[in-house]
């Protein structure tokens, strides 16, 4: 008799544990985010990414969340700076990055990218009043090919730091940047507007969605005609997570096959 309530009871208490147990990994697993896809994005990109209040709009938000449920999850967008979403997306911290990135070589050494879901061109900002024509009149000298040699004295470029702007005015003048000597970098695009609306730079490289919205807000500038570069956007997503990736461009896919991708670009970007 003895033993067997012996028996009893330690039945009892092995399904305590194993109840308590599973208990503790529910808990841990809502913590972790299951059910959910983690966006990285910097919300001061507009039309891409940009804040109504305490909401989240744009291309790549109602991208991102259609894309979430196709793969049957609830979209949590982490808006950060631009400059930490690659490192964030290596780690883990977040599923993927998508903020009007542009595929580069130096990035793809950290993450994955998704197919293309979008075009971009890099236009240049200036004052109304400016004596420049083109982002060319910022060059004094070219060699035999037409490259640029020498930048001109007093040029300063702003940009959005960490930006594919950044990463290309950086750059020598024999491939059309302008050195490090002459990039001024500042956190957001509006900051940099407002350093060329107070004369601080002489032109402003961005994105070109994102420079019309910022001349229209801002008052007394004008984009340069002309484009300084054309790149990709895609999705980035972690090196370790090839599953995500591959279900990211099949729902990219379904998506473009059904319309769905230029309905929601024509929203934001008219096609003049």
């Amino acid at each position: 008799m003895k033993k067997t309530l012996s028996l009893i009871l330690s039945l009892l208490m092995l399904l305590t544990v194993s109840a308590f147990a599973l208990s503790s990994c529910g808990d841990k697993t809502e913590e972790t985010g299951k059910g959910k896809l983690v966006m990285a994005t910097n919300a001061e990109f507009p039309p891409y990414e940009f804040k109504e209040g305490d909401s989240f709009a744009g291309i790549d938000v109602e991208i991102a969340g259609l894309i979430a449920d196709k793969l049957g999850l609830t979209l949590e967008i982490q808006d950060v700076e631009f400059g930490s979403i690659i490192g964030g997306v290596q780690t883990g911290k977040y599923d993927m990055g998508m903020a009007g990135m542009t595929v580069t070589d130096e990035r793809k050494e950290n993450v994955n990218f998704s197919d293309t879901y979008a075009i971009g061109i890099q236009s240049v900002i200036v004052t109304e009043d400016s004596e420049y024509k083109s982002f060319e009149d910022f060059y004094t000298e070219f060699d035999a090919d037409g490259n640029p040699k020498e930048v001109k004295e007093g040029i300063k470029i702003g940009v959005q730091q960490d930006t594919t702007g950044d990463i290309y005015c950086s750059d020598e003048p024999a491939k059309w940047g302008f050195g490090e000597e002459n990039v001024i970098r500042f956190k957001t695009g509006a900051d940099a507007v407002q350093a060329l609306k107070t004369g601080k730079v002489t032109a402003v490289i961005i994105d070109n969605e994102p420079a019309k919205s910022y001349v229209e807000a801002a008052g007394g500038l004008k984009i340069l005609e002309g484009q300084y570069t054309e790149e990709e956007y895609a999705i980035c997503v972690s090196k370790e997570n090839t599953d995500l990736l591959n279900k990211i461009n099949t729902a990219l896919s379904e998506l473009k096959e059904a319309g769905e991708l230029d309905k929601i670009i024509d929203k934001y970007i008219k096609s003049n």
